[in-house]
């Protein structure tokens, strides 16, 4: 199989819908897209439009926003306009409480790239009520405001310190990192299942999954890192590393673009920025590449 193609039918179904034109791309969600406890955080902010506009120290998020359009960049893809509304620790839910938010998100977007809470809900981990009422809520905003609208859940990752610590919660407790992403998995694709307008889920706990279980990241950061093997989580083990965002915004660009993120070797300005060598990046496109052939 030659780089560039991507197998299964779910990855078929992707091309089918590849952009014809210039596309407006909103990200919307949380800490674990713009980047925190990472290099990812500050990779060129001038490539995507904040929304929040400029914090109380001068400056505007870029992450996973920014990575993603480095990568259309590289693709040869020029018509893609990004833009993010980010705010730390919120799920779905938030962006109903403030007015002035809702204001900004409520517009007729080409692409919308969305996710709840890392443990589906801040205050019952586990408990996946809050996020299926709250994406349909937000779908159906979204779709009033731009019928034809792409709208993309993104499944987050397993978190390391929901498994590992003595004090961490027990619906985690003791279980895996590829556990916790395969449960929050389950619930996007319920989450889908009850709103079938959605275009489908990015399965981006799926690539983290994947990457562990094919050696090429590390299960436990608690324990010290596997000889040539990344560490996806940032030093809290609750957050990404550069190689978890990096991770993330492949697994983006391959479904909002139906393009394989494996087009990218070769010619990827990210990882060398973000201190991920030619073949880290290389082993994670893989990844993505291979998660997304088996997705849908």
């Amino acid at each position: 199989m030659k780089p560039g193609m991507l197998l299964g039918a779910g990855a078929l179904l992707a091309l089918s819908f590849a952009p014809a034109s210039a596309r407006t791309v909103l990200f919307l969600g949380s800490s674990f897209t713009y980047g925190a406890h990472s290099a990812a955080q500050h990779y060129h902010p001038e490539l995507v439009k904040d929304l929040n506009g400029p914090d109380r120290n001068g400056e505007t998020y870029a992450g996973v926003p920014a990575i993603f359009k480095q990568f259309t960049l590289e693709a040869g893809l020029n018509d893609y306009d990004v833009s993010s509304e980010l705010v730390g620790g919120k799920g779905l839910e938030y962006w109903f409480t403030v007015p002035d938010t809702l204001a900004r998100i409520n517009k007729p977007w080409d692409v919308v790239v969305m996710h709840g809470f890392s443990t589906l809900d801040q205050a019952k981990p586990g408990d996946r009520t809050l996020l299926l009422s709250s994406s349909k809520q937000i779908a159906a905003m979204f779709l009033k405001a731009n019928p034809n609208a792409r709208l993309w859940l993104f499944a987050t990752w397993g978190r390391a310190d929901q498994v590992y610590p003595d004090n961490a919660p027990p619906v985690w407790k003791g279980k895996t990192p590829q556990q916790m992403g395969k449960d929050v998995q389950a619930a996007y694709e319920q989450a889908v299942k009850e709103e079938p307008r959605y275009a489908g889920i990015v399965p981006v706990g799926l690539a983290w999954n994947r990457a562990i279980d094919s050696g090429v990241a590390d299960v436990n950061p608690y324990d010290g890192l596997d000889a040539n093997k990344v560490d996806l989580w940032a030093y809290d083990h609750y957050h990404a590393s550069s190689y978890g965002y990096y991770l993330e915004a492949l697994m983006d660009f391959g479904k909002l673009t139906a393009h394989d993120p494996l087009e990218l070797k070769g010619k990827d300005r990210v990882a060398e920025a973000l201190g991920i060598s030619p073949a880290q990046s290389t082993a994670l496109m893989q990844v993505a590449h291979d998660t997304l052939a088996g997705s849908k």
